[in-house]
């Protein structure tokens, strides 16, 4: 059939040759590419500028500039080892998607904010109310100042007593938050007029003893991605900065209710990437030559400085984790489908979570049971409770640690001369052998204190019980991740005004969205066959344990985003003077780079929806540390 361009075009879209069928155009022309004579299956097909192309003609996209199709060649090939890594898996016709269609749309109304809280899912375990048993007598610092520091719970103890005012503690968050910005770079908007106005409010009803809670004048900040009426909400990128959306976002909302006061629009990276973001970069405050890390850069970095009392990030894969970890924070990433996300950007549906930032596990406890809960909008959203009520006993909770994670670190394999090796290659070789080096003797370090946890906890009567994360390709169902992205930012991609964005390199957004244009509709479902697997075994482990103790960094960081199993980031020491240097470059790729002084994170995960149980057991950890009362000196 002779046809021309036009008439081929045509023809392949009445035969269904559309998007989807790009990456399947790209690799057939790769496939026919390879030389006659090879028969090595496990080597990649060679793709080319010319082939992105061709195949980008007949999906209708692009064009691509050559930088950007240079950024993509390496990443399309890495796609191909990922798709072929869940094949391995060899998945039966019984293992279906891990995520669920409802052809309904959102109900009314599920559950009021105030209204009385539903039953448990079914395996939730309460942790009975007790008294604290502190009757430290509710008396105000001689400066408001010195309460910067100050936990929610302090906090809110000083307000109901009417100690001081929420009015005077809202002024003087204010404050710090406008003189630490030019050092930290954490806000991209104060909502100072809304603030004063609550705080007024606040004090107006505790005075005629209408108390909300613990949360009632308690300053707070919410990460850029979340909708406040009447403000900007920019998400952190260049092309947004204008971006008004007129709602308050559910958790907003909810936090109205519970009477805290929004001070704040704070940081996130660029379409929560990183803490580079259209004003700059987020910094560390126990180093601010550091970034702060991210996506939820504002909040650890302001609730470290001691500017909120409080914080909302949100995690895809490491967001709060991340920066609680890099600015010294205890971060609460809930159970995927605890808390509503109407109101804030999506990235990816099947991942995103939104949760608290603070100091400690109770103050991150209070914050999730005023934010938790389904809002009728937000389909994801379970019907599960969340009862606070303190330590509670913790004693009885099964306790298991991931091994491996503890166990010596191997030794550091270097990369050996090549024969012929250039000059140019042998500098490149040197300088990732230098780096290796440096990261595993950071890594070593830093081991100290994940064993010096496991001591402390058996200093508590806990007894330890061994598990192991079980062996799936984790990594390779993190393209989920972007595709999604690049759906939930199509227009961003194909308007061109991805070009806006700051960051440009080669895993920064823009080229991972065009990248996953080419991802197969065929192995986007795969990934997430095997991603039913992840969710079966990891939650295999929380029938023999209650709660799992392990490094915050590693395989599991990625795999309980995947399963959408709860984390509470706590701090977990400084390092020494003895410390390895960090690099003297921060280029956000590794959150534990170090350096004397800064603070370490451990992680403590749980079954879904045992939210509750992980925050007592973060809190009963805490009350027998102080690591979480350290703050940074600033100036």
């Amino acid at each position: 059939m002779n046809l021309d361009r036009r008439g081929f075009l045509s023809a392949c879209g009445s035969a269904g040759i559309v998007s989807p069928l790009f990456p399947g155009i790209l690799y057939t022309l790769a496939t026919q590419a390879q030389e006659p004579e090879s028969t090595d299956q496990s080597k990649p097909p060679k793709i080319t500028p010319e082939m992105i192309d061709a195949a980008a003609v007949l999906a209708g996209i692009g064009p691509f500039t050559a930088e950007q199709k240079q950024m993509m060649l390496e990443g399309l090939i890495d796609n191909n080892g990922s798709y072929k890594a869940i094949r391995k898996l060899k998945l039966p016709n019984s293992v279906a998607p891990a995520y669920v269609f409802h052809p309904l749309p959102p109900l009314k109304t599920v559950c009021d904010p105030n209204c009385e809280k539903l039953p448990p899912v079914e395996g939730d375990t309460l942790i009975p109310a007790v008294d604290d048993g502190d009757f430290r007598p509710r008396i105000a610092p001689a400066r408001i100042e010195d309460l910067a520091f100050a936990s929610v719970t302090e906090l809110s103890r000083l307000l109901s007593a009417r100690k001081i005012t929420s009015l005077a503690l809202t002024k003087m968050h204010l404050e710090r938050l406008k003189h630490y910005d030019s050092t930290l770079h954490f806000i991209t908007n104060l909502t100072e007029d809304r603030a004063l106005a609550q705080a007024k409010a606040a004090d107006a009803e505790i005075a005629a003893g209408k108390y909300r809670g613990p949360l009632h004048g308690i300053p707070w900040g919410a990460k850029d991605l979340l909708a406040v009426k009447g403000y900007p909400t920019t998400w952190g990128a260049a092309g947004y900065e204008h971006q008004v959306i007129d709602e308050d976002a559910t958790v907003v909302q909810r936090l109205d209710a519970a009477g805290a006061i929004l001070v704040a629009k704070l940081t996130l990276g660029a379409l929560a990437m990183g803490d580079v973001w259209y004003g700059g970069r987020t910094r560390n405050p126990w180093n601010p030559e550091q970034g702060s890390s991210g996506s939820s850069a504002g909040p650890a970095s302001a609730v470290a400085a001691g500017c909120v009392g409080f914080a909302i990030g949100s995690e895809t894969l490491g967001s709060i984790s991340s920066p609680s970890t890099r600015c010294g924070t205890t971060g609460l990433r809930p159970t995927f489908g605890f808390v509503p996300r109407t109101g804030a950007m999506a990235l990816s549906w099947t991942m995103d979570k939104l949760g608290p930032i603070a100091r400690t596990a109770e103050d991150c406890a209070l914050v999730l049971q005023a934010i938790h809960g389904p809002d009728g909008k937000d389909v994801s959203v379970a019907p599960a409770t969340f009862n606070w009520a303190g330590v509670g006993d913790w004693h009885s909770l099964r306790v298991g640690y991931l091994k491996s994670e503890f166990d010596p670190l191997q030794p550091l394999k270097l990369d050996e001369p090549a024969a012929g090796e250039t000059p140019e290659k042998k500098k490149d070789r040197e300088k990732r052998n230098a780096e290796q080096t440096a990261s595993h003797a950071r890594r070593a370090y830093d081991q100290r204190y994940d064993l010096a946890a496991l001591d402390k906890l058996r200093a508590m009567s806990v007894q330890l019980i061994p598990v192991q994360l079980p062996k799936l390709p984790y990594g390779s169902m993190t393209n989920l991740l972007t595709a999604e992205g690049a759906a939930a930012f199509d227009d961003l991609i194909l308007s061109g005004r991805d070009e806006l964005l700051t960051a440009q390199g080669p895993e920064d957004w823009p080229n991972l969205f065009r990248a996953a244009r080419f991802y197969p509709a065929v192995e986007y479902i795969q990934a997430n066959r095997a991603r039913t697997l992840a969710i079966q075994q990891v939650s295999a482990l929380f029938e023999r344990v209650d709660i799992i103790v392990t490094p915050t960094t590693g395989q599991q960081l990625v795999a309980t985003n995947l399963t959408g199993h709860p984390a509470l980031i706590v701090p977990n020491g400084l390092r020494g003077a003895d410390a390895p240097k960090p690099p003297k470059i921060d280029d956000g790729e590794n959150d534990d780079i170090g350096g004397p002084g800064t603070p370490v994170s451990l992680t403590f995960l749980a079954g879904h929806y045992r939210d509750a149980q992980l925050a007592a057991f973060g809190h009963a950890y805490q009350q027998a540390t102080d690591f979480h009362k350290q703050h940074p000196k600033l100036d």
